[in-house]
Parts: structure tokens; C-alpha cells; sequence
């Protein structure tokens, strides 16, 4: 708090000396810069102040507080290009022009930035995944530590571990890969995936005995997690076309 309310004093602070500066010279390249400066310094305090640390703050779940606070400052850089730009460019054909040439450009020299942040508003606003979800896109997996603007970081699992284990890297990953990749998510709507367990046996081995036991002992270890499955693929088929489902171990 202490830092957000210093850096909005210092904002102030060049606001008011560049007030100063075009009362005493009176030139348009300094009164653009003062009302830029202004426009930075009265969107900060709504949107990090006021907003931010007043609003936001009163929401007790940590996800929907951190996916608030993405959204907000996605908000406020949009708001600052938009105003500043008016300021800047003052003749409204001229403004036009300048909105669709500058678009043009930066489209195709920043595609990929645009990619990847129309990515990540994208993921945003219909919560393809979210914090705390895994994920696999790209052949890369991963749990979800933190969505950004441009991209995602993930605790990578597998790599060159062996299993559904944590390797100790984190992954960033472009936002971008969700336009056009498909994405499998582990954990949205449904926390159970099905798994496979190989058991070699010997040519001479009672294989019919061997799936009587093994089975016996699979269905008595799992038969509370049998019974959560079949909950949630219930619940599910509230919102989804699934039919019903065999969830006990075969």
C-alpha cells in the first residue's frame, strides 16, 4: 500500500511541475506532456488506488482477487493508450489516420505481442484455465502458477521426470498458444482422470487369478474415489452432453 500510494505522489508531483512549466512557457509540447502526465496520474489513483486496494482488496477468494486485479490493469493500459493518443493527435481525421496506420504497423511487426495478449485477455474473460489448474498445450505440461498479460508461468511436470512429477522448472508459455493450439485441461469441471497400470505376468502364470486379485484389491482401495468420480461426472452432465459413465477400475 505504502508503495502504490509513493509512486502516486511522485506522479503527482511531475504533474504539478509540469502544470508549473506550461503556466510560465506556454508551449503545446510541454501542455501535451502535462496532460499525459495527468492522464497517468488520475488513472493510477482510480484504478491502483482506489480501485485496487479498496475494492479489490475486500474479496476473501484468492483467485477471482488476483484475476481482478489482471483485468484491471489490462484495463487501465488500454485507457491510458486510448486518452493519450487523443492528446497527442488533436485534428480528429488526422486521429483517425494516425489510429489506423499506427494499427497497421504495430500489427504486423508485433503480431505475436498482439497474439499473445488478445491470448490473454481471451483467457481471462472465459477462464479457459485458471490458477491452480494443469494443463497440457504444446506437449508442454504443467500446473498453473500465474497468468500474465502476454504469458502463463507453470510448475513444469514430466520433462525428464518420470511421471505426473514436478521437474522444479518453471515454464513460461505465450498466451498466444491458445488461439490456435489445443489445450487439455486436468482439473475445469472434472478432477479425476483415467490411468493405466501395466502388470507383467509370466506365460505360465493363472492370469484370471491374477485379475481377480489385483482388481479385488484396486476396487477396495479406490472405492471412496470411485464414489467422487461418479458425483462429479453427474454434476458435469448438468452442463455438459455426457452420457453416463463407467468409473470403476476394469
Amino acid at each position: 500500500m505504502k508503495q502504490k500510494l509513493l509512486v502516486f505522489f511522485i506522479l503527482a508531483i511531475i504533474s504539478a511541475g509540469l502544470g508549473a512549466a506550461v503556466y510560465f512557457f506556454n508551449d503545446p509540447v510541454i501542455t501535451s506532456l502535462f496532460y499525459t502526465s495527468l492522464v497517468l496520474t488520475v488513472t493510477y489513483f482510480i484504478f491502483s488506488v482506489i480501485i485496487s486496494m479498496f475494492l479489490v482488496k475486500r474479496i476473501t477468494d484468492l483467485k477471482t482477487r488476483y484475476t481482478a486485479n489482471k483485468v484491471i490493469s489490462i484495463l487501465s493500459i488500454i485507457l491510458i493508450i486510448a486518452i493519450c493518443l487523443r492528446i497527442w493527435v488533436t485534428d480528429t481525421s488526422s486521429l483517425i489516420v494516425s489510429y489506423g496506420i499506427i494499427g497497421a504497423g504495430l500489427a504486423f511487426a508485433l503480431q505475436d505481442v498482439f497474439k499473445n495478449f488478445v491470448g490473454g485477455i481471451l483467457i481471462m474473460l472465459t477462464s479457459i484455465y485458471r490458477v491452480g489448474d494443469r494443463i497440457s498445450i504444446n506437449e508442454k505440461f504443467g500446473d498453473v502458477m500465474d497468468i500474465g498479460v502476454m504469458n502463463t508461468t507453470l510448475m513444469e511436470i514430466r520433462g525428464w521426470v518420470s511421471g505426473d512429477q514436478p521437474s522444479g522448472r518453471l515454464l513460461m508459455i505465450p498466451n498466444g498458444l491458445v488461439i490456435n493450439n489445443p489445450l487439455y485441461n486436468y482439473t475445469r469441471d472434472h478432477s479425476f482422470i483415467w490411468d493405466e497400470i501395466s502388470i507383467p505376468l509370466t506365460y505360465t502364470s493363472d492370469w484370471r487369478l491374477a485379475k481377480d486379485l489385483i482388481l479385488g484389491i484396486v476396487i477396495k482401495e479406490t472405492a471412496s474415489i470411485t464414489k467422487q468420480a461418479d458425483a462429479e461426472i453427474e454434476r458435469i452432465g448438468e452442463k455438459y452432453y455426457l452420457p453416463k459413465k463407467v468409473v470403476e477400475p476394469s
